[in-house]
């Protein structure tokens, strides 16, 4: 299982939420964004609603509806992929151990969850199965993968 780790900085969490969900979707893949906060999954909601411009949206959901399974993105506050995504973004900050169920988990932190990265960072080196990526964005906007 491989982990991204995007180190937000500067950058807009709702923007690379769009950005790896529609690229998600473009490979026939499925995506669950968890976070505690509903007010954050109000947000990226919005957003998803606008990310094809004003005549088109990414097509998601939040978790509890009745259309649940065939949504390929799914707004959830537990790990629970009811939608049978193999792919997880972590939108709040807090590690889920559950991420490691998955085939792949994005992992995104700001400056106030960047303790509980290094932690989670730390916690999965041991791990043969797993694969651990770091990604922070370039002065151009770019992201970039550290070295």
């Amino acid at each position: 299982m491989r982990v991204d780790f995007y180190q937000l900085g500067g950058a807009a969490l709702d923007g690379i939420v769009g950005q790896l969900a529609t690229r998600l979707i473009e490979q026939d893949q499925r995506l669950l964004v968890v976070a505690e906060d509903d007010a954050l999954l109000a947000r990226l909601d919005r957003q998803l609603w606008d990310q094809g411009g004003p005549t088109a949206f990414l097509a998601h959901g939040r978790a509890g509806g009745a259309d649940d399974a065939q949504q390929p993105v799914l707004l959830a506050t537990t790990p629970d992929a009811a939608n049978r995504a193999r792919n997880l973004l972590i939108a709040d900050g807090a590690w889920r151990e559950a991420a490691i169920t998955f085939d792949r988990a994005f992992y995104l932190f700001a400056a106030d969850t960047l303790e509980g990265a290094r932690l989670a960072w730390k916690l999965l080196a041991g791990r043969d199965e797993v694969e651990r990526h770091f990604w922070r964005q370039d002065e151009n906007g770019r992201w970039r993968e550290a070295a």
